[in-house]
């Protein structure tokens, strides 16, 4: 599913299959990178399922496309700057592929917002982070498989900084008056997110 999207979103703005194929094989090498244990295919697997099924809610479906896949193009767990990296990416990539330079504007705005999945004007953008973190509210084993990969992505660094670090995320989400923007992810998630979140966090205490 997730290749067909792309070349299918991509083709709309190309006749150029052989651009099409790179854009899609460095996107592909990116995510199977090695250390991607969480930031991965499956992961734009998951993002895509949830927005799929909010199509209908989304004002410009295409820029939400180009930007789940670049989102997460570029990540390094020590950098600090991999949301601007990526957003850059997709800049370059989208003017490449000829796609309109206010769509890619937005979905620049887009990958930028996951930084700090904020509350905005822009619908899209408030659907489009509530996606982001609809893992959050996953099942308890589904979490749990989430939370150790972060914790593999990140196995660089011991626990001594990691917990720290990890617990500061924890409490950060749990001290939002609410981590979900719009309501139909608020009401599917909010409170399932917090009861793994609060979970994680007595683990780390422990």
């Amino acid at each position: 599913m997730t290749e067909a999207i792309f070349r299918e979103t991509a083709g709309r703005y190309t006749p150029d299959s052989k651009l099409v194929d790179s854009l899609w094989t460095e996107l592909y090498t990116a995510y199977t990178a090695g250390g991607r244990h969480y930031h991965s295919l499956r992961h734009l697997d998951h993002l895509l399922g949830e927005l799929l099924a909010v199509k209908d809610r989304l004002l410009h479906w295409d820029d939400v496309v180009f930007a789940t896949f670049y989102h997460d193009a570029v990540y390094a767990s020590r950098k600090q700057d991999n949301e601007e990296r990526s957003a850059d990416m997709a800049r370059e990539r989208l003017t490449r592929l000829r796609y309109p330079k206010e769509g890619i504007n937005h979905c620049v705005q887009l990958i930028l917002a996951t930084k700090g999945h904020s509350a905005a004007s822009d619908v899209d953008v408030n659907i489009f982070t509530d996606a982001d973190l609809s893992i959050l509210g996953a099942a308890e084993a589904e979490y749990d498989r989430y939370a150790g990969n972060v914790r593999k992505e990140y196995s660089v660094y011991p626990d001594f900084l990691y917990k720290p670090g990890r617990k500061k995320v924890l409490e950060h989400f749990l001290a939002m008056p609410r981590i979900f923007k719009t309501e139909i992810f608020f009401d599917r998630y909010e409170l399932p997110a917090r009861e793994n979140l609060r979970r994680e966090l007595r683990v780390l205490e422990s």
